[in-house]
């Protein structure tokens, strides 16, 4: 294992998967055709592989094809969510719910709605990092447009309770948007029996390419366009398509789909046995986030008595994230570690997030069991923290 790193950090971003890297090949040379040229085998052809990977996508969210609008991302299709539901709600329905562990792209746009006047409610989280559902009940209302929950949690790897949730929302008539991105493809998700309305993905989380992604309009919900123009996309979101991204995200949801069950009975076994070694080997280990709703290839970690920075630079050649653990500029736990704390100075500063992946092997998973054991136990001889 000497002298090659070792990638644990499959939220941050997965490697294009080889087959759907031979998938998209073929849009960037041979058939480059731009699938709003209606008037030529070229463009028809475009146009024939944008709709094979639009079902692609829909049927591993138990959509129909017609509901799915291709973004440029998880973080696009989260603003087009929030902005076309809120300017498109009427003026009795001024109030958004959101939980306090969501992605920035989700907190920074409410931040936005707020100052200009919504009535913004951030729900609160267990110690397992699951929403509080009774809280949920208590503040969608009458007047709420948009209730807005993350499927699962970036760094905790917590999965919520969708399906709750939306029977929530529903029963006030307010629209659910569910950000997917860590989810989707890792776990099932069925839009109609979780009763979500919105929900957003992207590729680069499930092994397909950067830059493009997805957002799942169920039929009937009305939003504000995102961007006009040429009309692409039933004039949703105007622009020319990324017929090779598109290509490669159909084609990772379709491997996601048939793969799902035996790559999450694997993912978790090497994530059980990461955990088991770690603690086996050290004391003072704290499970961040519940152990049974969660992601299967996320383990998140604080070890006691170590400083975070110290932990960081001595597995140097491990790639894992303190996800966002401690905040650089700010020197203050992330705002998930403190919604699932309570208090930001209980949070120990040495938190890391592994995240397992597809090519992940027992071998690798053992050289981590051994380096972060070895590590600890040195930092705390060398300079033991109270």
């Amino acid at each position: 294992m000497s002298g090659r790193a070792i990638y644990l950090d499959y939220h941050a971003t997965t490697p294009v998967d080889p087959r759907v890297l031979q998938a998209m090949l073929p849009y960037f040379t041979e058939v480059f055709g731009n699938p709003a040229s209606a008037s030529h085998a070229f463009g028809w052809k475009a146009q024939e592989a944008v709709e094979t990977a639009r079902r692609q996508v829909a049927t591993l969210i138990g959509a129909t094809a017609r509901e799915i609008i291709f973004t440029s991302g998880a973080t696009e299709s989260n603003t087009f969510a929030i902005r076309g539901v809120s300017e498109r709600a009427i003026t009795n329905r001024r109030r958004i719910v959101t939980s306090a562990i969501e992605h920035k792209s989700i907190l920074e746009a409410f931040g936005r709605l707020a100052a200009q006047g919504w009535d913004t409610v951030i729900v609160p989280v267990d110690r397992g990092g699951r929403v509080k559902l009774d809280a949920l009940e208590r503040a969608v209302t009458p007047d709420t447009a948009l209730v807005s929950v993350m499927a699962a949690n970036n760094e905790i790897g917590a999965v919520q309770p969708l399906e709750e949730i939306g029977r929530i929302a529903r029963a006030q008539g307010a629209v659910f948007h569910v950000d997917g991105a860590q989810a989707v493809g890792k776990v099932p998700i069925d839009v109609n029996a979780m009763h979500i309305d919105l929900l957003s993905l992207t590729g680069h989380k499930m092994y397909g390419p950067k830059g493009c992604g997805a957002l799942y309009i169920r039929k009937r919900t009305e939003l504000i366009p995102l961007i006009t123009g040429g009309g692409q996309e039933r004039g949703m979101r105007a622009g020319t398509l990324n017929v090779p991204g598109i290509v490669g995200l159909g084609c990772a949801c379709e491997i996601c789909k048939k793969d799902m069950t035996e790559e999450n009975a694997r993912l978790r076994h090497l994530r059980d046995r990461l955990l088991h070694g770690i603690t086996a080997g050290v004391d003072g280990v704290i499970v961040n986030g519940t152990l049974e709703h969660r992601l299967p290839h996320n383990l998140h970690v604080s070890f006691e008595r170590v400083e975070g920075e110290k932990l960081l630079m001595g597995i140097g050649d491990i790639a894992v994230s303190s996800g966002s653990a401690c905040q650089s500029a700010s020197g203050k736990p992330s705002h998930v570690l403190s919604a699932i704390w309570g208090d930001d100075a209980a949070v120990p500063s040495a938190s890391i997030r592994f995240g397992i992946g597809r090519h992940t092997t027992e071998d690798e998973i053992d050289y981590v069991i051994n380096k972060f054991t070895t590590v600890v136990r040195r930092l705390r001889e060398l300079a033991p923290v109270h």
